[in-house]
């Protein structure tokens, strides 16, 4: 199995969907533990992505993870938008060039994408971040040996809910202290939506 440029445009267009669709439930979820602009936030970059991406002509993933990338940083406010363009910068330097991957690169191309997140947000595992999705997705792709779609779905999911239980250490949730325990973090139910998107790629076939 390979991703090629088509799969890479799906992959953002359903996160897309799953954003715009959950905007709200994520402004809420950030409105409890922070700014309160998350959804917005994500949905604006997103669907910017969208448009951006499917009026250009690619041969290579590497470029369009380049465009994903550089749209988010200028779209996206707040914390979230030099995050995630920072993971989806880091995914099309490791692939440069490419015209598609196959699964190693692919997991090479997320594991440099959870390091950029851990060096621009100086997080890690525990703080109640979206590294708390990342790294268990990268664990999780280092054991596999071929994309799984029920896996990368099961594992997010599961990483997604387990910051509710977390004490945020990072960005104004961390203010809150214990008070932040019981919330689910709003940049790791993004990410869920976007490894579940992958998953629904998958599925269709790649």
């Amino acid at each position: 199995m390979e991703l090629q440029v088509n799969h890479v445009i799906t992959w953002m267009e359903k996160s897309n969907e799953k954003i715009q669709t959950n905007k709200d439930f994520l402004s809420a979820l950030d409105r409890a533990i922070g700014d309160g602009d998350h959804g917005i936030n994500m949905a604006r970059g997103f669907n910017e992505v969208v448009t951006k991406i499917k009026a250009t002509d690619y041969s290579t993933v590497s470029d369009v993870l380049k465009d994903v990338s550089m749209t988010l940083l200028s779209k996206v406010g707040g914390a979230s938008g030099p995050l995630y363009g920072t993971a989806f910068l880091k995914m099309s330097t490791s692939l440069k060039g490419r015209e598609k991957i196959d699964y190693s690169l692919f997991v090479n191309a997320v594991s440099e994408a959870l390091n950029g997140i851990k060096m621009r947000g100086k997080a890690s595992t525990g703080e109640k971040t979206l590294v708390d999705v990342w790294e268990p997705i990268v664990e999780q792709l280092q054991k596999d040996s071929d994309f799984e779609a029920v896996t990368i779905e099961t594992t997010a999911k599961n990483a997604m809910e387990a910051t509710k239980a977390i004490e945020a250490k990072k960005g104004r949730a961390a203010y809150l202290g214990e008070r932040s325990v019981g919330h689910l973090d709003p940049g790791s139910v993004s990410s869920y939506y976007i490894f579940s998107a992958l998953s629904d790629v998958i599925k269709e076939g790649v």
